[in-house]
């Protein structure tokens, strides 16, 4: 017979670990307002040939439409158009704002984005002068090229970001599988990868850096190369930790018994009760990833320029320290991003403490 429960009578559903988690981290309110705040920034910034370009949206000129803008996000277009097209004085490429002001009132029209200046226009365009103060015009002053603060701040704060969640992903990729082949194979393996790593670690990564640079042209893909190959490193201990802790129980023992295989052991048993530990790591990775970027940038040694970078406005500005909008644009910029993800990790920290869901408190 069915079972009938009435009216006054309430279901209580278990929740999952994982959705005790979600709710202990949703709980903490700094951590994740944080989260939302920097995931919308960074998905925002994908847009950002939309919303502060020089380009314009769409023109249209004696009946014919062009869509500039949209070709700096379209792979394998050229966003180029040259001022012949629309009749311009000067030669060169179309200088859209002056277009703008020059249609006026005639049958052409054009839309320009929010904020209508790019982060690589300099001071080759005479719009634009070097060391202006913050304005109406730009918002955040112009640098030592005469290029637009603002714009160049939000285009570093993707490039920032994306370099620390490349490393840090990275890093946990090669971190986690040596370490846990160290932890659950130890022997002559362990020893191997112990004495390999030791010397490894006493690389200094700026002589490195230095030494790449002087062969190589620094680019994102070489600095993310450089730097994954030095910070791996850290994480191997951890692994190895949790993978001699828990191939040691119960539970692992009985596996081995039943005839499960090495690949289904690892990775259905010892890898999913090892990775709670690392995973609070994660946010506190991404900071080390911006400031070491911050700081390569600083000291010349980072992306190559004009590439818009917080560490090479800093360096601008600390050479020209009355400038001041140089020094506090990124600086500010630094520690509103670098707060939010620390008060990430400090949500996380929480939502994953193994003590919250233990039966003995």
């Amino acid at each position: 017979m069915p079972i009938r429960i009435s009216p006054t009578e309430k279901v209580i559903i278990s929740e999952s670990i994982n959705q005790k988690r979600w709710k202990k981290f949703k709980s903490i309110k700094r951590g994740y307002y944080s989260f939302n705040l920097i995931i919308g920034l960074y998905i925002l910034s994908f847009l950002l040939p939309l919303l502060i370009n020089s380009k314009a949206l769409i023109v249209q000129y004696e009946g014919d439409y062009y869509f500039p803008a949209f070709r700096d996000v379209t792979p394998g277009m050229t966003a180029y158009y040259d001022g012949n097209i629309f009749n311009q004085e000067t030669p060169g490429a179309a200088n859209f704002r002056q277009l703008q002001k020059k249609w006026d009132g005639s049958d052409n029209w054009l839309i320009m984005p929010i904020y209508p200046y790019n982060p690589y226009e300099d001071i080759t365009n005479q719009e634009n002068k070097m060391y202006e103060p913050p304005s109406m015009t730009h918002w955040f002053g112009t640098d030592n090229t005469g290029r637009d603060v603002f714009a160049r701040m939000c285009y570093a704060f993707n490039i920032s970001i994306s370099f620390a969640f490349v490393i840090t992903v990275l890093n946990y990729i090669i971190g986690i599988s040596i370490g846990g082949a160290m932890g659950y194979f130890g022997g002559k393996f362990d020893l191997f990868f112990q004495r390999l790593i030791e010397v490894w670690s006493s690389l200094p990564l700026l002589f490195v850096v230095i030494i790449l640079s002087s062969i190589l042209i620094p680019s994102f893909s070489l600095l993310i190369f450089i730097y994954t190959l030095v910070h791996w490193i850290f994480l191997t201990y951890y692994m190895r930790a949790e993978f001699y802790r828990e191939k040691a129980k119960d539970y692992v023992s009985a596996a081995i018994s039943m005839g499960q295989s090495t690949p289904n052991i690892i990775f259905r048993h010892i890898l999913p009760n090892s990775l709670v530990p690392v995973i609070t790591y994660f946010p506190f990775s991404i900071v080390g990833g911006i400031v070491a970027l911050i700081s390569l940038d600083f000291l010349g040694f980072g992306l190559p320029p004009p590439t818009p970078s917080w560490g090479q406005i800093l360096y601008v500005g600390l050479s020209n320290i009355t400038k001041w909008w140089m020094v506090f644009s990124p600086i500010m910029a630094q520690f509103f991003t670098l707060l939010c993800i620390v008060f990430i990790g400090e949500a996380v920290r929480e939502a994953f403490d193994p003590k919250i869901y233990s039966r003995l408190r």
